[in-house]
């Protein structure tokens, strides 16, 4: 069976290889295959970081073009001289957190020949002994050290990419924070070149000076009895977030979670966010997934901002102002989640216009008037209706019996294709 070639990203007639993305590694030119020499000795213009053209130096004939900034600039320059013979100069594996990525959002590949070396995640399990498929990889290169925070798990081997020189002591004051001071911090500096260097030692006394900023971190995951470890399963210790009361209690989180499906890189608004629970695990289901919190009380925004960082999903963004209108010119999500604020006027109309066709609405309630809510938009709309009833065993003088929550009745409804 054949396949059918991909479309073109770029929407040019051009479909001949044109650009050689060569990656490179800190040994430079000893590292190249004679393919990708000749490339680099052929093109008539060469883009790359200023490390990576003083490396290639010696082979570089034509123009020689440092980034520009910002890197969407870079990426024109590239596109800019299209049908030319161009080398673009990466580090390592161009399509492993690289530059290849980017480039191909906006260039064929069939435009491109890739030829890549090893990556700074596979020399480091080189060095380290490591399964690299056993071995979690994170790029906290330009991106929050927080992201760290769901990965690690007691046992977890995780290989991280840091930003420059300052990163591995960052990282060793977060582990050791959070009741992972006894993990084994490897910090493997300049990997494949003259410089390199592998320095192990346990997060909590960490004392690592002198850091090439060019550094990636292995760790080795040690839990201490009072670390903050993040359960995998939906429905979190209600005591892990920040929260004044108003947030989905574990149990009914459990279940709103199983209703709401998520699913991976889909876009969640959680209307009425509250603590932000709801949209943080949904967050945590998977890396690819994003949400959006709409809370219109500034405490309880700034509350939302904090337990997004304390859980490991800086990216969960915050639509400060009372729905309805707070929620013009969002984009359209996959599914919507209304835990407060959805008896008010307009707010439930607004969300099932919103939602994409296929897109999953969840709605609970504690109140009478949010109940006649969900019972009018299930005699409307269809769905289904359950009533999540939860009662918690409590003293009672000098004895134990059971003390009910409010109920909560929940409404769930797939928007029709």
């Amino acid at each position: 069976m054949r396949c059918a070639p991909m479309s073109d990203p770029s929407s040019s007639s051009v479909q001949r290889p044109w650009l050689t993305v060569v990656g490179l590694g800190e040994d430079g030119l000893a590292g190249l295959g004679d393919e990708a020499k000749r490339a680099i000795a052929a093109a008539a213009t060469v883009f790359g970081g200023e490390r990576h053209l003083a490396l290639a130096a010696p082979l570089i004939a034509g123009r020689a073009v440092r980034w520009p900034a910002p890197f969407d600039a870079a990426v024109q320059a590239v596109v800019d001289v299209r049908g030319v013979p161009t080398v673009v100069l990466a580090s390592g594996d161009p399509f492993f957190f690289g530059v290849g990525v980017t480039l191909s959002r906006r260039i064929a590949v069939a435009e491109m020949r890739v030829l890549p070396a090893p990556s700074s995640f596979s020399l480091a399990a080189a060095r380290l002994g490591w399964a690299l498929q056993d071995v979690t990889t994170v790029s906290l290169h330009g991106r929050p050290l927080d992201l760290i925070r769901p990965h690690l798990q007691p046992g977890a081997r995780l290989l991280a990419l840091t930003s420059d020189g300052e990163g591995p002591a960052a990282l060793a004051a977060l582990l050791t924070a959070n009741g992972f001071g006894q993990s084994i911090l490897t910090v493997l500096e300049a990997l494949g070149g003259p410089e390199e260097r592998v320095t192990s030692g346990l997060a909590d006394s960490f004392a690592l000076t002198g850091v090439h900023a060019l550094n990636l971190c292995a760790i080795a995951v040690v839990a201490d009895t009072d670390a903050r470890v993040l359960p995998r399963a939906a429905g979190l210790d209600d005591g892990l977030f920040e929260h004044d009361g108003q947030i989905t209690k574990s149990e009914i989180r459990a279940v709103t979670l199983s209703a709401l499906q998520p699913r991976r890189g889909e876009l969640l608004w959680d209307i009425g966010a509250g603590s932000g629970s709801i949209g943080i695990e949904w967050m945590l289901a998977d890396t690819a997934n994003r949400a959006i919190a709409i809370e219109q009380h500034g405490e309880r925004a700034d509350r939302i901002r904090r337990n997004a960082t304390a859980f490991g999903v800086p990216g969960l963004v915050l639509a400060e102002g009372m729905a309805p209108a707070a929620l013009a010119g969002l984009p359209a999500p996959d599914a919507i989640f209304i835990g407060g604020g959805g008896s008010e006027a307009g707010v439930f109309d607004a969300a099932v216009a919103a939602l994409k066709p296929g897109g999953r609405l969840v709605a609970n309630g504690v109140t009478l008037e949010m109940e006649a809510v969900l019972l009018a938009a299930h005699q409307r709309l269809g769905g289904s209706l359950i009533r999540i009833d939860i009662a918690r065993a409590s003293p009672v003088g000098g004895m134990t019996g059971w003390r009910p929550a409010m109920p909560v009745t929940q409404w769930r409804w797939v928007k029709p294709s």
